[in-house]
């Protein structure tokens, strides 16, 4: 697959539609077979018991996924997730969780993507995801 967009521009593309949340969200590595998204947590992001939530293992999923297909298919701001089954395997500690993506698939209308979420200090991951894309016209 041909890569569309760059990591700068994936990241300035962030900045200009989602401004709000571009801050939490840096990519660290993009080649041919994975991007690696990181999210730095913070106290507004932890449950009862000081471990991250799943709302935010799932929102940095869901991120990670839509950056990833918009790099090979361009700056279109309405793909939207269609489904994203997610399992929490272990507890995430609190400071930097990297998002590992692969695009399993990419058709005209969908995009299957795969995730691993890793801690901070853990080598094994604490969640897994698979989510799919709609993709607009």
């Amino acid at each position: 697959m041909e890569q569309k967009m760059t990591i700068e521009e994936l990241e300035n593309f962030l900045e200009r539609e989602f401004p709000q949340a571009a801050p939490l969200y840096s990519i660290k590595s993009f080649d041919d077979d994975a991007m690696v998204v990181q999210m730095d947590t913070s106290d507004r992001h932890l449950r009862p018991g000081g471990t991250v939530s799943g709302p935010t293992l799932f929102t940095l999923a869901d991120v990670s996924v839509y950056l990833i297909v918009l790099a090979y298919i361009g700056p279109k701001a309405l793909a939207v997730t269609t489904n994203c089954s997610i399992d929490f395997m272990r507890r995430p500690s609190p400071g930097i969780l990297s998002a590992k993506t692969r695009l399993l698939k990419l058709g005209r209308r969908l995009a299957v993507g795969e995730v691993l979420i890793y801690s901070e200090g853990q080598n094994n991951p604490v969640a897994r995801a698979s989510l799919t894309y709609s993709i607009p016209d």
